[in-house]
């Protein structure tokens, strides 16, 4: 079993409950301007309180740390536990400063319902962190349920597309879905659980908690059996392909601040990384599913590149890349290697900063040009250099140019890809050339060239409040790209148990079990 680290003070919890008691404080307020210094000043000291667990995160190490354990339900094995490790705590760096910049970016965006919609905001962070800190599965399954409420309603209620009802209920009903056979699976674990605690007359006897469940060995087929179901669950969500669809909807017709936080926070291979690969060893190496997964990884890559590549719409284009991406991170995953793993878990963050940026630059041309189709562009560079300038960066980070954050954590993929097998590898290398030529050709002719005769001749260029997002953005793919060393360090302990845990498994832990009993 890992080891656990309790803080002195419950800063998880103060993490996962102040942007929601804020919010019901957003309630009190009448005048919109009080609201939206509220919301960003609580935005602020959430990711104050988030920068502190990072900084006194020890490095290079696989335990469990700032626990908080409380027996929640006990009858039934369901406790209220908090952790985080190296898997986990960026995304709740991550969480909080896409949140601060969501705030800033709404800030003059954001005309109608302003408090109900900030208040929207820090619900989503609030169920959001919940995902990324809880070790409890139910806890877990709680946060991922919840999330979906504030998420309905920003999609429905301030997304700028005429078909974005239907974008949200689509969303919600993909993720329900998924729900359903997830849970299943976390019932069985639950039961496996029971079976064992029976056999060796424990007095806990039911538990949904990681590290009792990572202490229980599961016998293969049931192992396989779970995997499915909980890959259903992970999968919409994510969305891996071909369960894709409803993802290029809900970033087309929600508002930006709800696309940067489905395109930025990877939750769904996040939840692989989290409980199928460490639960589920052997369900993850066996052949079958290494083969599925890296199938649909590298059919991921190709079809999200290849459909970004015809898009003439910046935000559709967008939806598909970041189906490219996923398949990447898919892929890292299921190589099953150090480097593989190191690379995805490195992407899932690299994307909260370039992909989530260049949904905001996508939001300062709809501002700009009330849309983001191509035949509204052309020659901008001219008229607004800075932000010229700041989508070229983002973008070439998006593409993994050397010297950017998506440089680095697309080499350890595609290195852990031909490590485990040089087919898939060379398949998936192709995936980056399609999206140099995605990118580079939009902001050819969206960007450069002659001006475009829809173009605005009073458009301006960025903004204090953009610039401060461009710059926050800029700083954090540069900072990862020229210097990843403290981004790894923090992973590492963590990864390498979880490489561990995979050479190791939990079919032999069984068989000596069954045996001592024999005996």
């Amino acid at each position: 079993m890992l080891e656990e680290l309790a803080a002195g003070f419950p800063i998880l919890s103060c993490l996962l409950f102040l942007p929601v008691i804020g919010a019901a404080v957003l309630w009190l307020f009448e005048d919109e301007d009080m609201v939206r210094t509220s919301a960003l000043t609580i935005s602020l000291v959430e990711l104050a309180l988030a920068i502190f667990v990072l900084i006194r995160f020890i490095p290079e190490s696989a335990a469990m740390q700032f626990s908080e354990h409380v027996r929640w339900i006990p009858g039934l094995g369901i406790s209220y536990h908090l952790a985080v490790d190296g898997i986990s705590v960026l995304f709740v760096g991550l969480t909080a400063f896409l949140t601060v910049l969501v705030v800033i970016y709404s800030w003059d965006t954001i005309r109608q319902q302003v408090k109900l919609y900030m208040m929207c905001v820090l619900a989503l962070e609030t169920t959001t962190m919940g995902v990324f800190v809880s070790l409890d599965l139910i806890l877990f399954f709680v946060f991922w349920e919840l999330m979906l409420i504030p998420s309905y309603f920003l999609i429905k209620l301030w997304g700028g597309g005429v078909d974005r009802h239907y974008a949200a209920l689509k969303y919600v009903l993909y993720t329900l879905l998924g729900s359903v056979f997830m849970l299943v699976g976390i019932a069985l674990l639950n039961l496996n659980f029971h079976q064992w605690a029976v056999l060796r007359h424990t007095e806990q006897v039911y538990s949904f908690d990681l590290l009792d469940l990572l202490a229980v060995p599961i016998p293969l087929s049931q192992q396989i059996l779970i995997f499915w179901l909980m890959f259903m669950g992970f999968a919409f969500k994510a969305p891996v392909f071909p369960f894709h669809t409803w993802l290029p909807d809900a970033l087309l017709e929600g508002p930006i601040g709800m696309a940067v936080v489905l395109a930025g926070l990877k939750l769904g291979t996040f939840g692989f990384m989290r409980f199928s690969i460490p639960l589920l060893p052997d369900a993850s190496k066996s052949q079958t599913v290494v083969a599925v997964l890296m199938c649909l990884g590298i059919a991921a890559i190709l079809y999200g590149a290849i459909m970004a590549l015809i898009q003439p719409d910046f935000r559709r284009l967008l939806a598909f890349s970041s189906i490219s991406h996923l398949g990447f991170i898919v892929i890292g995953l299921f190589a099953l290697n150090y480097q593989g793993l190191q690379g995805s878990l490195l992407t899932m963050i690299n994307l909260g900063f370039s992909t989530a940026g260049l949904f905001f630059i996508a939001g300062f041309l709809y501002s700009r040009q009330q849309t983001t189709h191509l035949s509204a562009f052309g020659g901008m560079a001219k008229q607004v250099p800075l932000l010229a300038s700041y989508f070229l960066l983002i973008g070439l980070a998006s593409i993994g140019l050397p010297g950017t954050n998506g440089f680095v954590g697309e080499f350890l993929i595609l290195l852990g890809t031909f490590k485990a097998n040089w087919v898939y590898g060379a398949f998936a290398v192709t995936g980056v050339v399609f999206g140099a030529a995605y990118f580079l050709w939009y902001y050819e002719r969206a960007i450069l060239g002659p001006l475009g005769k829809a173009v605005k001749s009073t458009m301006v260029d960025l903004q204090l409040r953009e610039m401060i997002i461009a710059v926050s953005l800029s700083v954090m793919i540069l900072w990862i790209g020229l210097y990843p060393s403290p981004f790894l360090r923090i992973m590492n302990g963590s990864i390498q148990a979880l490489v561990d845990r995979l050479d190791h498994g939990t079919v032999a832990s069984l068989t000596d079990s069954v045996q001592r009993q024999d005996h």
